[in-house]
């Protein structure tokens, strides 16, 4: 062997299949040495081992603080978790053989019919098939950023690529609304919603879906027991509204799973933040694929936002205490008056306003005026769905608050807050 005069040389590990073939080897170091200077050792190990029994074993190489695996048929080393499972070991010797070129695997257009999101697929296909394991789709609201998703699950199953999947969102309520369409789409598969299951009926799921903390949950709830989700578990992670607070929250989440890793957002290419595209190892403001608010109205699937008039114009500019009517001026005097200093100021700007926005009165104006001029729905008697942007979370209470007390007759159902404080 190269660099021993002898020719002979003892590998550590050897974790053998049942039909005795060789599944990978492991390569160990000291800890005071990197575990990249086991690289080589390792990789005329596995050459010795393929011309003895006709099947190249993944390689591992580790000092027992880092951990790399090298399937030196598909990909360069990478820096894993931990050790892959038996099973997990016997899916990528499987996909050496067996996984299709994925050009020549079609589209499933029962699942969608839009040109762009083949374009979407075909896209990361191609980032795939160049031995790149992320990508980033952005994609206007409305666009069908989950539909694309289920056709490039389907796509890559048919094709030998993954087996398992897991699909994370930040809400129950995106978790469900996505378990359903999966259902919908991919009838065939076991698809198992985390939020609702035990682990164990996780385990043996084609399609996991879950939000982050709930993963992250069932994966710190171990202790000192193995996990029921290894590193391999999943072939493929999709993360929908892939954006920087969840990373800087889960890290470690997308750390654990070695799989190929999908970001879906709305948010337009230039808005998403650089430690984003860093995450998907992209260059800033290039994704793998966009489709944003301007291309799907030109094409005609999304129209674009219409603006009205409304009487708010002092929460954007501020307003000047001789600019009022003798009934506002009133009220004026009412929320402004100092009485410990005896002064009125002449103006409040608008910061100042925004601050003020809890008054009732304000909240109620801007509550008639969306109730009347909102789009509707079912014959123009009820208003469609609607997005209130609130300054923050108590701000959004005070609002559905208010909603509930003028529209009694909703009886609390109309309206509701959503936001990172929503489970």
């Amino acid at each position: 062997m190269d660099r021993n005069p002898s020719g002979k040389g003892g590998i550590d590990y050897v974790l053998w299949g049942d039909n005795g073939n060789p599944l990978a080897l492991v390569e160990t170091k000291r800890t005071k040495k990197t575990a990249e200077i086991g690289q080589q050792q390792a990789k005329l190990y596995a050459d010795c081992l393929e011309q003895k029994f006709g099947q190249r074993p993944l390689i591992f190489y580790s000092n027992g603080y880092q951990t790399y695996l090298w399937d030196d048929y598909t990909y360069p080393p990478r820096e894993i978790q931990g050790f892959l499972k038996k099973d997990e070991l016997e899916r990528l010797i499987f996909r050496r053989k067996n996984r299709k070129k994925l050009h020549l695997v079609p589209v499933n257009n029962d699942i969608f019919n839009r040109s762009y999101q083949t374009e979407a697929i075909r896209q990361i296909t191609e980032a795939f098939s160049q031995n790149i394991r992320k990508a980033l789709l952005v994609m206007a609201t409305g666009t069908g950023k989950t539909r694309t998703s289920i056709a490039l699950i389907d796509l890559l199953k048919r094709a030998n690529w993954v087996n398992r999947v897991l699909f994370l969102a930040d809400r129950e309520a995106l978790v469900t609304q996505a378990f359903r369409a999966f259902k919908s789409h991919l009838p065939q598969a076991n698809i198992i919603d985390l939020t609702k299951s035990k682990t164990s009926q996780a385990i043996t799921a084609n399609i996991v879906v879950s939000t982050y903390p709930t993963m992250f949950n069932r994966l710190n709830d171990m202790g000192d027991k193995e996990r029921m989700f290894g590193v391999g578990h999943f072939d493929l992670i999709i993360v929908d509204e892939a954006h920087r607070s969840i990373y800087q929250k889960y890290q470690t989440l997308f750390d654990y799973f070695d799989g190929l890793l999908v970001g879906l957002t709305a948010t337009p290419r230039n808005e998403v933040h650089r430690d984003t595209y860093r995450i998907f190892e992209l260059e800033s403001g290039v994704p793998t694929f966009a489709y944003e608010l301007d291309d799907a109205i030109k094409d005609g699937y999304l129209v674009p936002p219409q603006g009205i008039n409304v009487p708010f114009k002092f929460l954007r500019t501020g307003v000047k205490y001789t600019e009022l009517s003798p009934e506002e001026q009133e009220e004026y005097e009412a929320k402004f008056y100092d009485e410990e200093k005896d002064t009125l100021p002449n103006k409040i700007d608008s910061t100042a306003l925004n601050r003020w926005l809890f008054n009732e009165n304000s909240i109620d104006q801007a509550l008639d005026i969306l109730m009347e001029f909102g789009l509707k729905v079912e014959g123009g008697d009820k208003l469609g769905k609607t997005i209130i942007f609130a300054r923050n979370h108590e701000h959004a209470e005070f609002i559905v608050q208010r909603f509930n007390k003028n529209y009694r007759h909703y009886k609390g159902h109309f309206a509701r807050v959503i936001d990172s404080h929503d489970p």
